[in-house]
């Protein structure tokens, strides 16, 4: 009986190849770079061959010493909102146009000059965007139309790896979702949408749940990852997607939190969260009768790491000499101002905003300061700040379902201070797992092994996570957060206006 689930986590610097066992344990990863290609102003490419070559030398670094007959399925997290153009034999015709890439700026506006903007968001569960697949594949057929005319299928980076080790195109409804091209109400994709756009739906791949088996490993793709050929391989999730499931957000009443450079919440809901002002985005979920409602920060860690590397250097060389992180000793140094920052506010808008402001206009601002203030409270504010800002998303959710409790993932909730701070802001129970940086990868395993009959639910995940501490909100300190917050959205309408004035300048 096969004892491995073998999940790729394909993100944005390097692949990932995570090696678990059926009853939940890692058994280890392997990590291989690749490189993303910038030619101009707002492009943001990578060569799909490097995907590939990622995906074949991280999985024989991995598997050596394993028997590959031992290995259950192989399955997918990937990052989402790509474009790569194949041709019927699945070759690339150019390079994959990645998520961040925001040419397509003309043929969002083309978007929103045939549809209302909000009947739009409520097809699709997104915003119009040059961020997303659809507006992508337009400027392809805009501005490289022998490209777009020989593009047999549009695929993401996932399907692509599935194609190679398989030979079949599909992809999954997460990601199909993320195209702004799919029907969330119908889960197939919009013909209203394509019409607009001025596409050929059939350049758009199947889409299939995503414990799909799309197929079994070739006799090349064997050779060439090190895999036994016949072995099954399941299409898997979009990241984010992926993260839910191995956050255990997979009901509704559970809602996640990933902090790392940037960082999200999500929920799990048996209806899309249609918001009035579009500042969330609803995704098809992984759990099938399930969507799942995503709102992004730009810049959480960043912020943290931000504090770290200008003003805490001080706190950086003293880590450094007594072999700790630098975050343990700035969060001793938080601990010292109380909840508030003794009257600092932090706008933590380092990088613009997505949720839930959507204004790339925006801007980072302390405000406050007096000369009685201490070094501590500028510190506590920047964290207070991000919070706040997050703190914006859960109350968004809330309007529309119930959130009992929230799951931390990633490496800003390492530290128990925030964890803490989380509570008494959101006013929710947190919890911390022991896993907090592989949540994707765990995701990606459970949505396999489901696939290839491993597991029959996906309460399968609570055979890889366990909950190692809660936080519950403190009643006091949450009474004074509930009044500075008010201030935090003051503050961010009173600024609006310098913001754009700054962007002038």
């Amino acid at each position: 009986m096969p004892k491995y689930l073998l999940a790729h986590d394909l993100g944005t610097s390097g692949n990932k190849a995570t090696l678990y066992t059926t009853d939940g344990e890692l058994v280890a990863s392997r990590t291989y770079p690749y490189d993303t290609k910038y030619f101009n102003a707002n492009w943001a490419e990578q060569n799909p061959d490097d995907w590939w070559q990622a995906v074949c030398i991280s999985t024989g670094q991995l598997i050596r010493g394993i028997d590959p007959s031992q290995i259950a399925c192989v399955s997918f997290s990937a990052q989402m909102m790509g474009c790569l153009c194949v041709d019927r034999q699945g070759r690339p015709l150019r390079n994959s146009i990645i998520y961040s890439d925001q040419r397509a700026v003309k043929e969002t506006d083309k978007i929103l000059q045939h549809i209302d903007a909000m009947d739009f968001y409520k097809i699709v569960g997104h915003r119009a965007s040059p961020s997303y697949s659809l507006e992508k594949l337009m400027w392809i057929k805009n501005n490289e139309p022998d490209i777009y005319k020989n593009t047999y299928k549009m695929l993401n980076a996932k399907d692509y790896i599935a194609f190679k080790l398989t030979g079949k195109m599909v992809t999954d409804y997460t990601d199909a979702s993320g195209t702004n091209a799919f029907d969330l109400n119908t889960y197939k994709w919009s013909d209203k949408i394509i019409d607009i756009a001025g596409i050929d739906e059939d350049k758009l791949p199947e889409a299939r749940e995503s414990t799909f088996v799309v197929g079994e490993i070739t006799k090349e793709a064997a050779e060439e990852t090190g895999l036994k050929e016949g072995t099954p391989v399941v299409i898997g999730a979009g990241d984010g997607m992926c993260a839910s499931v191995g956050a255990g957000c997979i009901k509704p009443g559970i809602a996640y939190n990933y902090v790392g450079s940037s960082s999200w919440i999500g929920i799990t809901s048996e209806k899309p969260v249609y918001d009035v002002k579009m500042r969330t985005m609803t995704w098809a979920h992984a759990v099938p009768g399930y969507v799942n409602p995503i709102g992004t920060m730009q810049t959480a860690g960043t912020s943290y790491s931000w504090l770290k590397n200008e003003i805490c250097k001080i706190e950086t060389k003293e880590a450094l000499e007594k072999g700790v992180s630098p975050y343990e000793i700035i969060n001793d140094e938080i601990e010292k101002s109380p909840p508030g920052a003794r009257g600092i506010l932090f706008l933590p808008y380092l990088l613009g905003e997505r949720t839930p402001h959507w204004n790339p206009n925006a801007r980072g601002a302390f405000i406050g300061i007096t000369v009685g203030h201490k070094r501590e409270d500028l510190l506590r504010a920047v964290m207070e700040g991000v919070t706040y800002n997050l703190n914006t998303i859960v109350n968004i959710f809330k309007n529309y379902v119930p959130i009992d409790s929230m799951i931390v993932i990633g490496g800003g909730a390492k530290g128990k201070v925030w964890r803490q701070m989380m509570a008494d802001i959101y006013g929710v129970k947190i919890l911390k797992p022991n896993y907090l940086e592989e949540a994707t990868s765990m995701g990606a395993a459970v949505i396999g092994g489901i696939g290839v009959g491993e597991f029959k639910s996906f309460d399968a995940i609570n055979k890889f996570i366990k909950i190692e501490s809660e936080h519950d909100p403190d009643p006091s300190k949450r009474e004074i957060y509930n009044k500075t917050y008010q201030v935090f959205l003051h503050s961010y309408d009173a600024l609006t206006g310098i913001y754009e004035e700054l962007a002038r300048l």
